[in-house]
């Protein structure tokens, strides 16, 4: 008897609000009693919890693939004459499934966590629980001030998250994560007064019906513009992805597995479910997704790789690559097709459980190294050989390896993207996860071997002395690790071509459509494998090389790099500048179309 089996007794109908309220509900307990919790209890009660989140979203995604999407109205208050008049949960399998992943990444991240503090009280747990039910909650809602609110508490447990160490670094970067993100916020909630002034309702299906009724309306394309602005803010694109580096580079390693692991996905999330639920019926919209989407993702997919190549300091280097794969993420939406948003599914997960692993690759140097600089950790990583191991193999999934699920949403994804004429688009997410697997590569060839003597133009990149809590486990720190790269590497390609035929469909509100994944030519991947290789190759062995070949190629790069360099100020007013254009430019977008 399956696990699903044994729980059919549960009814369908109250299971959408669990994986919400049971985090919520342990995370108050655990608040509460706070004063009384020592030793390891704190850890137990979040891991278990985590689990149970996550096996509760798979049961629900096994129960609305075989019935439909779960609708749950809270406080019984269902629609009345076909009009919404409460807020409701309704889950698709798809959505469902990416909360399951949500609970198994928390899961890993707190027993890597597992005595991070000395004395927390549990107080770290009850943050990140909080975080947990938002994101979940975030996943779930069919309401669009719902979606908002549960991006607020997102968002909020994020900045707590981020100066939780409360030095002057933390501190700088959660200043610059709050007000970008603040920011954001505004944005979303004045969209979403602006749609409602137009549908007079805020159900995603009554939304739907409004956005149908007036497909070339200029208040719903500024409503429009706002709310895409604000998600493509939570999720770094350019020109908005300033923010993401200073926070990921200051927050503790436990809470950028999640960050990099689900947060910035999950405004892609958001952004997709709104283009496909609600403004897929306008031409103008569609119009801008196909078009500016696909340009600001191949954007950000090469700046993100071009700076992840330029840093020393591992966690930026990480957060960097995370921008660059958010862009290969947003071609899946930009495509405009079943198959891209498929791709654009597994993609989000599979490149979640590579980058949890990496961060927490970050964590252990960190604990029994004391450094997370690259160039300052060249050739002490001897003796940790499954972390060089593990940091190695997460180099080359992130550079597409053809392996595992990572692979598989590449694969969808290129293969929307070669369908749909999305050359230029597609070359960019070569080069893309070219650049980011290079940087994760010669990082593990620095630090593992000893490789690298001479470094390149990560030598002026920002880094800073740090160190984490250094009596824990190897043991207890590698084992999340690699538990999530074999879970990337294990799911087989059956289960995740079923995923993109039947549960996308549901997602997409696309009735009994049918997807047919688009074949990408076999050889692609190897492209940015190949060129990761080789480029991490010439980084390390520059002292080998002829100084008129490095010279030359470093005197090529060093406008840009000066200008990136520039850009990348750490300024919350330049980066407040940087939002400002970015929106202007999609208004733009949309007014021309």
């Amino acid at each position: 008897m399956s696990p699903a089996d044994s729980l059919a007794w549960l009814p369908s109908s109250v299971l959408p609000p669990l994986p919400v309220a049971l985090p919520l509900l342990v995370g108050a307990l655990t608040l509460a009693l706070s004063g009384r919790m020592r030793g390891p209890l704190p850890d137990i009660l979040a891991t278990l919890t985590a689990l149970l989140c996550s096996g509760l979203s798979g049961l629900i995604a096994l129960r609305a693939a075989e019935a439909g999407p779960l609708v749950y109205w809270f406080g019984g208050w269902a629609p009345r004459a076909g009009q919404a008049v409460g807020i409701g949960f309704q889950v698709d399998a798809a959505s469902a499934w990416i909360a399951a992943f949500i609970g198994l990444l928390y899961a890993a991240a707190f027993v890597f966590a597992w005595g991070y503090f000395a004395e927390v009280h549990g107080h770290f747990q009850v943050l990140m629980l909080l975080f947990l039910a938002a994101m979940t909650g975030f996943c779930f809602t069919r309401d669009l001030f719902n979606l908002f609110v549960w991006f607020e508490v997102m968002s909020v447990a994020a900045f707590a998250l981020t100066a939780y160490r409360l030095e002057s670094s933390a501190l700088s970067g959660a200043l610059n994560f709050t007000v970008t993100n603040s920011l954001a916020g505004f944005l979303m909630l004045g969209g979403i007064g602006l749609i409602y002034a137009r549908a007079g309702t805020l159900d995603f299906e009554g939304l739907r019906m409004a956005v149908a009724a007036h497909p070339r309306d200029a208040l719903v394309a500024a409503a429009f513009c706002l709310i895409a602005t604000a998600l493509m803010i939570k999720a770094a694109m350019v020109p908005f992805q300033f923010w993401l580096a200073d926070a990921h580079a200051v927050a503790p390693s436990p809470v950028s597995v999640i960050f990099s692991g689900a947060m910035v996905s999950l405004g892609l999330f958001g952004l997709a479910k709104l283009v496909w639920v609600v403004f897929s019926a306008s031409d103008r919209i569609a119009g801008t997704v196909s078009d500016a989407m696909v340009w600001l993702g191949g954007v950000t997919a090469l700046l993100g790789g071009v700076m992840a190549f330029k840093q020393r300091h591992l966690k930026r280097l990480l957060a960097f690559s995370t921008i660059s794969h958010a862009g290969i993420m947003m071609l899946g939406i930009g495509a405009l097709s079943q198959a891209g948003l498929g791709g654009f599914l597994v993609y989000l997960v599979g490149h979640g459980l590579v980058k949890g692993a990496l961060f927490m690759v970050a964590g252990i140097l960190l604990a029994t190294r004391a450094s997370i600089d690259e160039i300052g950790l060249r050739g002490l990583g001897r003796g940790l050989g499954p972390t060089g191991a593990a940091m190695a193999l997460g180099g080359l999934l992130l550079a597409g390896l053809p392996l595992g699920l990572l692979d598989h949403g590449t694969h969808l994804l290129q293969g929307a993207l070669a369908r749909d004429g999305h050359g230029v688009a597609l070359a960019a997410s070569l080069v893309g996860c070219g650049l980011t697997g290079a940087a994760v590569l010669r990082a593990a060839g620095r630090i593992f071997l000893g490789w690298g003597a001479v470094a390149g133009d990560e030598e002026r990149a920002p880094s800073e002395a740090e160190r984490e809590k250094a009596d824990r486990p190897l043991w207890l720190m590698l084992s999340p690790c690699l538990f999530l790269l074999a879970v990337a590497l294990a799911v087989p390609a059956g289960p995740v071509e079923r995923l993109a035929r039947d549960a996308v469909p549901a997602f997409a509100h696309a009735g009994g459509a049918t997807v047919t994944a688009a074949e990408a030519a076999p050889w692609l991947p190897w492209l940015s494998v190949v060129l990761a290789l080789v480029v991490a190759g010439y980084d390390l062995s520059r002292a080998h090389l002829p100084a008129g070949l490095t010279g030359g190629l470093r005197r090529t790069a060093s406008l840009p790099n000066r200008i990136l360099e520039a850009a990348h100020s750490g300024l919350v007013g330049d980066y407040v500048t940087w939002l400002a254009l970015g929106l202007a430019l999609i208004a733009a977008r949309l007014m021309l179309a």
